[in-house]
């Protein structure tokens, strides 16, 4: 289901292991520089000389490694800071044990590779990203290829280091695989969905509800239950405003539509709560005076497991029930439920998204080209497969309405969040336009995505 994301510390455990350790280190450089010059040469097999900048520590010796077997190639490689009339350049600078800022001379160094022109190959982690969190204090390398060693490391797969890694592969140098905390999702995760038996019926394959909806935000609430429908749920209700009831009858065929008094919210939500297996509330909701506290009483008496998004967003403090609850905040929601700016929050993403899984006793799937998922007790799951396209207003809505379906279907929260993002970036990828797309053509996608 998932490919290990590995840290400097569990990397170094699993260099540890490698029979004859620490004196078969330098069998471990050669079997690394070797890749990077194989790969190097495989991507840009034109190139004559290449750069190679060379730190002092074991990440430098790599590239002394590289250059030698590049130079037995047939390839001008040098080993300098010079990098005037290379083909390629190959930072060799840190590797997946930096953290925290480089010195004055090491940042300019990197400064005058991002700037000099040839692409650049990154050994193991481009200098200057942290590998185990993905931050960069300052400045970091951008590379257009990074080889990488025995797993990909968290740095390259979560922002904003992921968009300094370019293309990354993943070189083996021998070493055995071994547990770590962080994960990357993968397709075979949407084999976990429960499929639909011979003998369930609408009422049995998943039963949504879904809260939202107001002036001029129907399409939101429409978009989460036509998601959680095409996601497999064999039931839903969605309940809105009454104001705005006539306008969702029209939109929608298929869900069950009720509408709700402002006064009485919660009471005539709840009176839904027996059809239900699972709750989406937020998509369109509004904010307006009354939706904070509706949003608040409806969790603290819902026994339903919950997905709370967009506009139940808004304001959200900390409410405490028995049943799971999975918040799908962007940074910016995200930064507001913590009190901080969304600059921080995407400076330091597994953290912030750590943060608000303690602080908040929930699931939080933090959106993005890297969306993270983490429990309170769960380690980071990264789901990476969304094409750019997916940044398109009412994607968001879409997500709500899968992982609600996923809930309904009794998948546990962090699995149901985590195959969620899945199934919405491999919908998106199959959706026919990329340019131009929009949220109801990922929808009419799901039912590929999921078979």
């Amino acid at each position: 289901m998932h490919e290990p994301l590995y840290t400097a510390d569990e990397m170094r455990e699993a260099e540890a292991r490698y029979p004859g350790y620490p004196e078969s280190v330098p069998e471990l450089m050669e079997h690394a520089g070797a890749a990077v010059a194989r790969e190097a040469m495989r991507a840009f097999p034109r190139a004559r000389r290449f750069a190679v900048v060379c730190g002092g520590g074991s990440n430098g010796g790599d590239g002394r490694i590289a250059a030698r077997v590049l130079r037995e190639a047939g390839r001008d490689a040098v080993e300098t800071n010079e990098l005037d009339g290379a083909d390629v350049v190959i930072d060799a600078l840190f590797g997946t044990g930096f953290h925290g800022e480089p010195r004055p001379d090491a940042a300019a160094l990197i400064q005058r590779m991002n700037v000099a022109g040839p692409p650049i190959v990154s050994v193991d982690v481009p200098s200057g990203v942290d590998g185990s969190t993905g931050e960069i204090a300052t400045v970091a390398v951008k590379a257009a290829l990074t080889v990488t060693f025995h797993g990909r490391k968290v740095g390259l797969v979560v922002a904003p280091g992921r968009f300094h890694a370019g293309r990354v592969v993943v070189a083996d140098i021998g070493l055995e695989p071994r547990p770590t905390v962080a994960y990357r999702a993968t397709e075979s995760l949407l084999r976990e969905v429960p499929r639909r038996a011979p003998s369930d019926s609408k009422y049995t394959a998943g039963r949504v509800l879904v809260v939202g909806g107001s002036t001029g935000m129907t399409g939101a609430v429409c978009l989460a239950a036509e998601a959680a429908l095409r996601a497999d749920a064999g039931y839903v209700t969605v309940a809105v405003p009454r104001e705005v009831l006539s306008v969702v009858e029209v939109r929608l065929l298929e869900p069950v539509k009720v509408g709700f008094a402002l006064d009485r919210a919660v009471d005539e939500i709840l009176a839904y709560e027996g059809r239900a297996d699972a709750l989406a509330l937020g998509p369109g909701l509004g904010r307006d005076a009354h939706v904070m506290p509706l949003v608040r009483e409806l969790l603290e008496r819902s026994t339903l497991p919950a997905v709370v998004d967009a506009d139940a967003l808004f304001g959200l403090e900390p409410v405490a029930r028995d049943a799971p609850t999975v918040l799908t905040p962007h940074a910016g929601e995200l930064a507001r439920l913590l009190g901080e700016t969304s600059a921080e929050v995407d400076a330091h993403r597994l953290a912030a998204a750590r943060r608000t899984a303690d602080r908040f006793s929930a699931v939080v799937l933090l959106k993005g080209a890297d969306t993270i998922v983490v429990g309170p007790d769960a380690g980071p799951v990264v789901c990476d497969l969304a094409p750019p396209s997916l940044a398109t207003a009412g994607s968001g809505d879409v997500l709500t309405g899968v992982i609600a379906a996923f809930l309904a279907k009794g998948m546990d929260a962090p699995l149901a969040a985590a195959a969620g993002a899945v199934a919405h970036g491999i919908a998106a990828s199959l959706a026919p336009a990329q340019a131009g797309l929009i949220a109801s053509d990922v929808v009419a996608a799901l039912p590929r995505a999921l078979s």
